[in-house]
C-alpha cells in the first residue's frame, strides 16, 4: 500500500550519510493521523540504521556491447522525455547485475525520481498510451513508446511498514533509500542511461567476489519479506563459484527466521524454489535449506530423505533434471508428494511427476530394460507423450544409460480404433473407452506385437470380464 498526500509535505534530512534531501508525501487527514505518526517513527528508525555506504556511489562508466544494444529508438525517446521534464531515470535491479556479468538482460526495470502522478502527466501531455494501470498503486507506470515497446518505470520508494509478505511504501527522490529497501547488494545497483554505475552498498565488489549478501543487516532484510530466504539461495546458485561458501551470519539469520516462510504463499515459494533447483549447486543448496530447518515450511516432510537427495545429486546432477525430479528425491512416499502439492500448489504436470517419481524410482528389473517404461507410456490413459517425459525423468533420476535411447524411441501406433470396436458391437461412449484401454494393455503386455485382428478377437473375453466385475459391484 502506498500513501501519497496533498495536504502536507514531510522533509527528512539525513546528516553524515551523504543523503540527498528526501521529500515524502503523507496524508494527514484525521482518519490517517495514526498511520502518519507510525510512518514518521519508521522513517526515523531507517535513519538510525542505514548501513555503511559509499561516499560517492558512481564507481564506473559501463561501455559494453550488451549495454549499448539496449538503446532502441524507443528507449532513446523515453530517455529524452524524462530529460525534457527534468526527472532522472535509471535502469534498476537485476538488469544491472546481468549487464555487469556480460549478459544482455531479458527484462528491463527502471526507477525514477518522478512520482506516479507526475509520470502520468508527462505521458498524457505527450499523448503516450499507458498500460497495466494496476501497477500505479505500487508506484509503477508502464508507457508504450511509439506503440512498439513497453517500459515499466517505478518511482523511488521507502518501506515504512512491512509484515514479512507485503510492504507499505512512500515515495522518495533519494536513490540511496530505494537501494536500501532491496534484498541483496548485487540487486541494489542502478545504471544511468549514460552508463554511470551507481553502487551504494558495494554490490559491484560482491559481484566481483562472487559473493551473495544482504543489503545491511540480513535479519532485517529477511523480516521485511521472508521469501528473501529462498531468493538468497536462488541467487547463490547463479552468482557463486563455490558450492558451499555461505557466511555463517547469513545462515544463522535464515535459521532464526525460518518459520516466516510459513506466511508465504505456496505459489511464491515454488517460483523461487524451481529456479534454484534448475540452477548451479541445486542439490547442495537443498541440503543447506534442510539444515536451516526450512523443510516443514516449504512442503517437504519433517524428515526429508536426504540420503536419497545426495545419491541422486551425485550421480545425476549433470543430467539437467527437472526441478520436481530432484525435489522428489526428498519425498519418502506418495503421501509426501500429496502434501508437497498441497503446500506449493503445483501444476498438474509437476504434481503427477512427483507422484510418478516416488512410485517408479526403484529400478525395474527386466532383460529388456526399457520395456517396462515403454509399457507404462503406452498404457497411460491419456497423454502418452507426457508419460514419456515422466519416464525419461525417472531414468535420469537413476542415471540410467538408457535414457537417451528412450528419448529417441517413437511411441508405436495402436492398431485399433473406435470404428473397429463399433463393428464388433461395442457401444460408443465411456464403455468403449474402457474396452479400448483393456486392449491397449494387452497390446503393451505383448510388447506391441499383436495385430488389430488379434486384439479384436479379445473383445468377447474383455466384455465377459467387465460384466463379471459389474455383477460383483452390484452384489456389494
Amino acid at each position: 500500500m502506498t500513501y501519497c498526500c496533498k495536504l502536507k509535505m514531510l522533509t527528512l534530512h539525513f546528516p553524515k550519510r551523504n543523503f540527498s534531501k528526501v521529500s515524502v508525501h503523507l496524508s494527514f487527514k484525521p482518519a490517517c493521523q495514526d498511520k502518519a505518526a507510525l510512518y514518521e517513527k519508521h522513517l526515523a528508525k531507517i535513519k538510525m540504521s542505514v548501513p555503511k555506504s559509499r561516499e560517492n556511489p558512481v564507481i564506473m562508466k559501463l561501455e559494453t556491447p550488451e549495454f549499448r544494444s539496449l538503446f532502441t529508438d524507443e528507449l532513446k525517446s523515453l530517455a529524452a522525455l524524462f530529460a525534457k521534464y527534468n526527472y532522472e531515470i535509471r535502469i534498476a535491479g537485476g538488469a544491472v547485475r546481468d549487464l555487469l556479468m556480460g549478459i544482455k538482460p531479458k527484462d528491463l526495470d527502471f526507477a525514477t525520481t518522478a512520482a506516479p502522478t507526475e509520470m502520468k502527466k508527462i505521458f498524457e501531455s505527450e499523448k503516450i498510451r499507458m498500460i497495466n494501470e494496476n501497477g500505479e498503486k505500487h508506484g509503477t507506470i508502464t508507457p508504450r513508446i511509439n506503440d512498439k515497446e513497453n517500459f515499466e518505470i517505478t518511482t523511488l520508494r521507502v518501506d515504512v511498514v512491512t509484515d514479512g509478505r507485503h510492504a507499505e511504501v512512500i515515495f522518495t527522490t533519494d536513490w540511496l533509500l530505494d537501494s536500501l529497501r532491496r534484498d541483496l547488494t548485487i540487486n541494489s545497483m542502478f545504471l544511468g542511461l549514460d552508463g554511470s554505475l551507481y553502487d551504494y552498498f558495494f554490490g559491484y565488489d560482491d559481484l566481483q567476489k562472487r559473493k551473495v549478501t544482504f543489503v545491511g543487516n540480513a535479519e532485517t532484510r529477511i523480516q521485511e519479506d521472508y521469501l528473501r530466504i529462498l531468493r538468497y539461495f536462488r541467487f547463490y546458485g547463479r552468482i557463486s563459484d563455490k558450492s558451499n561458501n555461505h557466511e555463517e551470519e547469513t545462515l544463522q539469520a535464515i535459521k532464526k527466521n525460518s518459520a516466516g516462510l510459513g506466511k508465504i504463499s505456496g505459489e511464491r515459494i515454488w517460483t523461487e524454489l524451481r529456479k534454484m533447483l534448475e540452477g548451479n549447486f541445486a542439490g547442495d543448496l537443498m541440503g543447506v535449506i534442510i539444515d536451516c530447518g526450512l523443510s516443514q515450511y516449504i512442503g517437504l516432510p519433517m524428515k526429508p530423505n536426504t540420503e536419497e537427495l545426495k545419491k541422486v545429486w551425485s550421480q545425476s546432477g549433470h543430467l539437467n533434471l527437472n526441478a520436481i525430479t530432484l525435489l522428489s528425491s526428498l519425498l519418502n512416499n506418495v503421501e509426501d508428494s500429496i502434501a508437497l502439492n498441497s503446500r506449493l500448489k503445483l501444476s498438474a504436470f509437476d504434481r503427477d511427476l512427483a507422484t510418478f517419481i516416488v512410485e517408479n524410482r526403484e529400478p525395474k528389473l527386466h532383460p529388456n530394460y526399457l520395456l517396462p517404461y515403454q509399457q507404462l507410456i503406452v498404457k497411460a490413459k491419456s497423454k502418452p507423450l507426457v508419460m514419456k517425459q515422466y519416464a525419461l525423468e525417472v531414468l535420469k533420476y537413476n542415471n540410467s544409460k538408457y535414457w537417451e535411447e528412450l528419448e529417441k524411441w517413437q511411441i508405436p501406433h495402436f492398431p485399433v480404433n473406435g470404428a473397429m470396436l463399433k463393428e464388433r458391437g461395442v457401444e460408443s461412449g465411456r464403455f468403449m473407452g474402457v474396452v479400448m484401454q483393456e486392449l491397449r494393455n494387452i497390446w503393451a503386455d505383448n510388447q506391441f506385437k499383436s495385430s488389430a485382428e488379434e486384439l479384436l478377437d479379445c473383445i468377447p473375453e474383455i466384455l465377459e470380464k467387465l460384466l463379471q466385475k459389474k455383477k460383483k459391484k452390484n452384489v456389494k
